[in-house]
């Protein structure tokens, strides 16, 4: 099949490139680089530099590349505190960008597969990243109804693992407490660390959106976390005696994350894999100081 990948050099999209080409898929990756970066980049796919939000470039570059069977739409500025710094870029990138996307995909019957977010359990006004994603998964759902379109929406929940980002705006706590241990540093514990994540390991969230493509759906949502929730001091206990600091508790942020619907099981057969405590032992091994 050919595949598009929105956000295809980022942290999950280059995972899902990964296993698209393994599996044999031609794959073509849309990324402005925002947050996405060119190290990631994978041989057999090609990479095209290009913002989704702006209409008049998308419809030009879509008349180059064509033929899609399935859209993989990932390309999302991502994180709470940045969405509320820059309300109108977040929604402007989150929102927009997704109606590009469904409104090409209307024009030429193409699957589509939404990265939703699992923020919408804990209060879709908290922050416009939150608002952005619901309105996105509220497009599939209007594309879905109004013109029958073939949509999946997947609702990740907190994501580690290869290619995550370790610094910046946009970095998850796993990654950020990876770069601090590697670099020395104390492990900078947002409010008391009591605060609970359902952590998942990126493989088992490609795999959720492979089991999507090529069946067909009416903007159904899959939620895909591991079931299970660690503590922000756990996660941080996993870093042997690293020292911790604490800093004040910001707003937006979640008290608990925790994946409980059986969707995905039940419909795609999906099981998630990976292990938090497994993944960590690992990789502090293979990093010990």
């Amino acid at each position: 099949m050919k595949c598009l990948v929105t956000g295809g050099a980022g942290f999950i999209g280059t995972n899902l490139i990964k296993r698209l080409l393994k599996e044999g898929h031609d794959v073509i990756s849309f990324d402005n680089y925002s947050t996405g970066c060119k190290e990631n980049h994978q041989e057999g796919c090609e990479y095209v530099d290009i913002n989704i939000k702006d209409g008049n470039s998308l419809a030009w570059i879509f008349s180059i590349y064509t033929d899609f069977d399935v859209i993989f739409h990932l390309a999302a500025l991502a994180r709470i505190q940045p969405s509320i710094k820059n309300p109108i870029q977040n929604i402007e990138n989150n929102f927009n960008g997704t109606l590009n996307i469904l409104e090409y995909a209307r024009k030429n019957d193409i699957q589509v597969v939404y990265a939703g977010s699992s923020s919408f359990h804990c209060g879709l006004y908290g922050s416009p990243y939150a608002w952005s994603k619901y309105g996105g998964e509220e497009l599939c759902k209007l594309y879905s109804e109004v013109y029958d379109l073939n949509t999946a929406i997947c609702r990740f929940y907190n994501v580690y693992g290869p290619h995550q980002i370790l610094d910046g705006a946009y970095a998850a706590v796993v990654g950020i407490f990876q770069r601090q241990y590697l670099d020395n540093q104390p492990l900078t514990i947002v409010g008391d660390g009591t605060q609970r994540r359902d952590f998942t390991h990126v493989y088992d969230i490609v795999d959720g959106l492979y089991r999507c493509m090529n069946k067909k759906f009416k903007a159904n949502i899959f939620e895909l976390g591991s079931g299970v929730n660690y503590s922000i001091n756990k996660l941080a206990d996993m870093f042997n005696d690293t020292e911790k600091t604490y800093i004040p508790a910001r707003s937006g942020e979640y008290p608990v994350t925790l994946c409980q619907d059986r969707k995905a099981l039940e419909k795609l057969n999906w099981k998630p894999k990976c292990n938090l405590t497994n993944y960590m032992k690992e990789w502090i091994k293979e990093n010990v100081k």
